[in-house]
């Protein structure tokens, strides 16, 4: 059940350049793939900022962040100590069941919401993807307790293998019998990801990250066109079917 509530930053550090780890103190129940809408504590920034749910056990919520604005910018002077505010938590989660073998696919800060499901799922393997060394190194060490396979693919060829997750992918897909397949992250990523599990005759949901207001369904800032009608990210998603959002290529 989602609320409102008032809760006590533990930890907000720098794990990468410009990409932060945010823990809060949070009694909340949350499945893998929902989010939570964090309310600035300034004047300054009326709307909430949408993070997917990285990991959430021991009345901890973690979130992670990347720098891209004032109000992302205005977190990172948070510490431990203080106030923000909550709506937590939203959206629904991806469908599983525990111990089913899964594939995770992520790239950049779309791999948040990735971490969480591996915790859960308890035997499924990663594909993370990211522009260099520096944005996969640390979620590589992340994942390390959680996915039993882990593969790391850089653009820039620094870290891992050369090139981008969807490459290796559907090499891997013939080699493993993944009962379905999660992905996170660009939505240009998605769509291949989806199109190539599509040719594959696997099950892909696609967890869609959307700019919106209120997080309930009410602004209509987050609606996306599927199947069957327009539907909104913060409601009905953010997790969807591939097949239902990309309907045209899968």
């Amino acid at each position: 059940m989602k609320k409102i509530f008032d809760t006590k930053i533990i930890l907000n550090e720098e794990v990468a350049k410009n990409i932060y780890r945010l823990v809060v103190e949070a009694d909340i129940d949350g499945k893998p793939g929902q989010f939570v809408n964090v309310q600035l504590g300034s004047n300054e920034f009326t709307l909430r900022r949408p993070f997917g749910i990285a990991m959430l056990d021991s009345d901890r919520l973690t979130m992670f962040y990347r720098v891209v604005g004032k109000g992302t910018k205005f977190l990172t002077t948070c510490k431990a100590g203080d106030e923000i505010n909550l709506l937590a938590p939203l959206g629904n989660g991806f469908n599983f069941e525990v111990g089913e073998k899964i594939l995770l696919v992520g790239g950049g800060l779309g791999l948040a919401p990735l971490l969480y499901a591996a915790a859960k799922i308890k035997n499924a393997d990663i594909f993370i993807g990211g522009r260099n060394s520096e944005e996969v190194i640390f979620w590589q060490n992340e994942f390390k307790s959680y996915a039993e396979n882990i593969s790391v693919m850089t653009d820039d060829g620094s870290y891992g293998h050369k090139g981008f997750v969807t490459d290796e992918l559907p090499e891997a897909l013939t080699t493993t019998n993944y009962k379905k397949i999660f992905v996170c992250g660009p939505e240009i990523m998605m769509r291949k990801v989806a199109a190539i599990a599509k040719e594959k005759n696997i099950s892909c949901q696609v967890s869609f990250e959307k700019r919106m207001a209120c997080g309930l369904g009410a602004c209509l800032s987050c609606s996306i066109d599927t199947i069957n009608s327009r539907k909104k990210v913060c409601k009905d998603g953010p997790i969807f079917n591939a097949d239902e959002v990309f309907y045209n290529e899968v």
